[in-house]
Parts: structure tokens; sequence; C-alpha cells
């Protein structure tokens, strides 16, 4: 039977222990939707989507870099985008994150997310042997 890992990885934004960053149940690994929060909870580039994006995937790559993944381990995303305004911007700072064969993805435009400066959040699944 697969041992549960619970983990709050050093270098993500603290979140009072009010959910998990990162879940490991053998090789699958869930990652809690991460935004443009830095390591001490503060909002990097607030009004700019193309910043926001690279702070979402450097916080991926953490959460990922504590199981011993990668992004090209990422099997499935959920990306939250907040305003249609911002799809563009968006999906050019996504391109080519993941290597040369993306993940399954799912994308959902909302009116907003959990602070009003936050204007993207992805969530991921990956597959980490």
């Amino acid at each position: 039977m697969a041992t549960v890992e619970r983990l709050q990885p050093a270098g993500m934004s603290p979140n009072g222990n009010r959910y998990t960053h990162v879940i490991k149940v053998g090789p699958w690994v869930t990652i809690a939707g991460q935004t443009a929060s830095d390591e001490n909870g503060n909002v990097v580039g607030v009004g700019d989507p193309v910043a926001q994006t690279a702070q979402v995937f450097k916080n991926l790559t953490t959460a990922l870099a504590s199981v011993g993944g990668k992004l090209s381990d990422v099997v499935k995303t959920t990306v939250y985008v907040v305003g249609e305004e911002n799809l563009e911007a968006i999906r050019e700072a996504r391109a080519g994150r993941f290597g040369d064969a993306p993940p399954t993805s799912t994308l959902v435009v909302i009116a907003r997310l959990a602070r009003p400066e936050f204007m993207l959040e992805i969530e991921a699944v990956a597959y980490v042997e």
C-alpha cells in the first residue's frame, strides 16, 4: 500500500497550514493551485500576467523538486484565468514550459481568485517515479 506524503516545501508561499501544497501517493503527485505568491506570501507582478505566470511556474517547479520531479513530469493541469483580457498573454507565457510534450489541460475563465491581485492559478498532477 502506498504511503501518503504531505509536503509544505520550503520556498513556497506560507498558507497557515490551511491546505497542503504537495501530496505524493506512490508515483502520483498532486499540487495545489499555485498563484503568483512568493515565499513570503507577497504577490509578484501585480497587473502583469507575464510576471505572474513566471511566478506560478517558479512555484510549480519548487513543488515538483520537493518530490524529485520536474515540469516535464506533469500530466494534467487546470488553469484558472481571471478575465478573458489576460488569456493571450498567459497562453504565450505558458508556451513551451513543459517541453515538447505538454500535459493535458483544462482552462477556465473566472471572475476572480482568492486575492483580487491574482490573475491566474494553476493546479497540477504529475507522475514522478
